[in-house]
């Protein structure tokens, strides 16, 4: 079994495309070919995998989610410096060019004005990667926004939960996702979304659990301003959907007992593979 995790995806190959080219004939590409499965996060990453002329035998599981219990917690300590009653809009993932963080500073240059007035502030948490956070910081200097927009550094474990807790709602503008566990993990805490259908989670807009933008500045701005003009029980509905969409679709128990059918099957215990395989050969509609 093996999961390429989003690197057969178009974007993926597109970055350094002649280095990858040839690691995948002089490699990869017969690794994969030999697999008795692939397994892919979703439908849009299983088109990706037959695009590359693979045959074999696909599962499509996604990535999954341990639900937090809800209750009150301890502040992050980022949020000592909010002024009382502050909403936070939350990113919390990699400082990578792909997250579509530039285009979405420029947005909030743009809404700055509507945000301050209705209470808003855009929390950026991550670890840097590649340098990427330094021209973030650098822009958020230069775009004169750094009275609501805030670089806050990796959080991690407790720190991570505090933060989901102390948020209201969350954005992913991303030009490419295999499935983003960040998102899954706002829907755990009942947040609302805000992310590109190139975050590959359908499965949220269908919902109702998620605003759709698009990975550049003026659609940024658009769902911005509808977030910010929101009522306070149509935001809490939202994410309210958002959790029970991660409790009964993208928790870890759902899905380890789907993968185990997968792999029973592989293993001989069954003659007809689980409803989520996609048989040797056969293509996607």
């Amino acid at each position: 079994m093996i999961s390429p995790r989003g690197m057969l995806d178009s974007w993926a190959l597109g970055r350094s495309p002649i280095k990858k080219r040839v690691v995948s004939w002089w490699f990869e590409r017969e690794h994969l070919r030999s697999a008795a499965c692939l397994h892919a996060l979703n439908e849009a990453e299983a088109k990706a995998i037959r695009a590359q002329g693979l045959v074999n035998p696909i599962c499509i599981l996604p990535n999954g989610v341990n639900i937090p219990h809800e209750g009150a917690a301890q502040k992050p300590a980022w949020a000592e410096d909010l002024a009382p009653g502050t909403k936070v809009l939350l990113y919390l993932g990699r400082l990578h060019p792909k997250k579509g963080l530039v285009a979405l500073l420029r947005a909030w240059r743009q809404v700055q004005a509507d945000a301050e007035r209705e209470g808003w502030c855009l929390i950026i948490a991550g670890w840097d990667q590649g340098g990427h956070g330094r021209e973030l910081s650098s822009l958020i200097r230069q775009l004169r926004i750094d009275r609501s927009a805030h670089l806050v550094g990796p959080q991690f474990e407790h720190d991570k939960e505090m933060s989901f807790h102390a948020a209201n709602a969350f954005i992913l503008p991303s030009f490419s996702e295999g499935l983003p566990v960040s998102v899954l993990e706002a829907w755990s805490y009942g947040l609302p979304v805000l992310m590109t259908p190139q975050c590959n989670v359908p499965e949220g807009f269908a919902a109702g659990a998620a605003l759709e933008l698009q990975a550049e500045t003026n659609s940024i701005a658009e769902a911005l301003q509808k977030l910010f003009r929101m009522p306070t029980a149509e935001r809490s509905g939202i994410g309210e959907r958002g959790r029970r969409l991660a409790e009964n679709r993208f928790s870890w128990e759902q899905i380890a007992r789907q993968m185990s059918d997968v792999y029973a099957w592989l293993l001989g215990g069954s003659s007809s593979p689980p409803d989520c395989v996609i048989p040797r050969g056969a293509e996607l509609p």
